[in-house]
This record gives structure tokens, sequence and C-alpha cells, in this order.
């Protein structure tokens, strides 16, 4: 049976004079991403991804609504198969000052949706396209 692992995370956003921003991290790989990480014991997903997104940016969100859940396996060099599931959320912005946890990550930034977009289809992980391109039609916006 294989190992299973449940991360949680999420597309965060913010208006700004009245403009939206999407945030996105830059992980340790170079690779653009969403603010995440693995649950810990007692946590619920949602209280994972809070968590995470305030430990690696330094943002307080509120969760609005699921986004989706990316399932994948992996091997460990340990466990052998892992099964993971990544749990995404819309993340509202809410307060915190915007700061990188450098050692998980390598940046974090705000920016508007189109260029968002436009950052994940070139830096980004192909699993992760269609979790901001679901986020920004819940904001109602097009990417």
């Amino acid at each position: 049976m294989a190992f299973k692992e449940i991360s949680a995370g999420g597309v965060v956003y913010r208006k700004d004079g009245g403009r939206m921003q999407i945030q996105l991290i830059t992980d340790r790989y170079g690779k653009i991403s969403f603010a995440k990480g693995k649950r810990e014991p007692g946590e619920t997903v949602e209280q994972t991804a809070l968590r995470e997104i305030l430990e690696e940016t330094g943002i307080v969100g509120r969760i609005i609504k699921l986004i989706d859940i990316i399932a994948y396996t992996y091997m460990h060099p340990k466990y052998g198969s892992v099964d993971k599931e990544v749990h995404y959320y819309l993340v509202e912005c809410e307060g915190g000052k915007l700061r990188p946890q450098l050692e998980e990550i390598r940046s974090v930034a705000w920016y508007d949706p189109q260029e968002a977009w436009k950052l994940q289809q070139k830096s980004g992980y192909d699993n992760n396209d269609f979790i901001l391109e679901k986020a920004l039609r819940m904001l109602g916006l097009q990417p």
C-alpha cells in the first residue's frame, strides 16, 4: 500500500487601489508556483493552507473556496511510492507583510492577473496551469 501525503496551499489575491493582484512565489528550483506545504498532525487541510501561506509569504489570508485538488504519485527514497494530494484554495489577502521564507522559497511578489498567467505559462509547473486558470475565472477574470 502506498504512503499518503496531503499538502495544501492557495492562490492568494488582493485588491490594491481597485486593481486585482495575484501572489506568485518562485520556489527553490526557480519555478513559479503557489505557497503550499505538508499538513501537520491535528491540522485541517484548510488550516494547513493558511499556515503555509503565512509561513512562506508573510500574508494572512482567508479561504474563499476550494479551487481543486491535484493528485499524483512519486517515489520517495524512504517510503517508496507516495500518493500525494495537493488541495488548492482561493485565498483573499487580509493583511500581513510580504516576505519570502528564504529557507523554503526564493521570492514572492504580487502581479496583475495577465502577468501572473504569462509567468505561469512560461515558468510554472504544468499541473498548476488549470489551478491558476480556474482561480482567475472564480474571480471573474480571463486568463
